[in-house]
């Protein structure tokens, strides 16, 4: 009796109902450099585990309301075993983190990782418009994201609801 082969070869679609996204957003994703490119391009194209692995780890970290941009910084950070660690994070109702805009910052070469690690203060300045401040970030910085965040404010009261 053999044991089952698991899968570790992929064409678009398959990868893609796989992670349950869309081709486009594989696509999408490539391009913007959150997925490495397929060895392959054209009809005999195959997509491998760590594409697989990738696209779960950005699902989960989607599930956590992280901007593309900071998934991709989160990505680099993360070693391999820590990115399939992530890849396996259950994503679902309860799932979610307490405070999900709470992340380290990307590994710096040459920097221990466990030394530095930044919170950030989330803000709702208007539906749509969030400002996110390191509480690590210096008076003037965070003087200047006060008036921005008072800026917003006193357009929004000079606006008719």
């Amino acid at each position: 009796m053999s044991t089952p082969k698991t899968q570790t070869e992929w064409k678009l679609t398959a990868l893609a109902e796989e992670v349950g996204v869309s081709p486009r957003t594989v696509r999408y994703y490539v391009q913007r450099g959150l997925l490495p490119a397929p060895p392959f391009k054209g009809p005999d194209t195959v997509y491998g585990e760590e594409h697989r692995v990738r696209l779960k780890a950005i699902r989960v970290l989607q599930a956590r309301f992280l901007p593309l941009d900071a998934i991709q910084a989160e990505l680099l950070r993360l070693s391999p075993e820590e990115l399939r660690q992530l890849a396996e994070t259950p994503v679902g109702p309860g799932t979610l983190p307490e405070e999900p805009s709470r992340i380290p910052p990307p590994r710096r070469p040459g920097k221990d990782p466990t030394v530095e690690v930044a919170r950030y203060q989330r803000w709702l300045l208007a539906p749509g418009l969030e400002l996110h401040v390191s509480e690590q970030a210096e008076a003037k910085v965070r003087a200047l994201a006060e008036r921005v965040r008072a800026l917003i404010e006193e357009s929004q009261e000079g606006t008719p609801s």
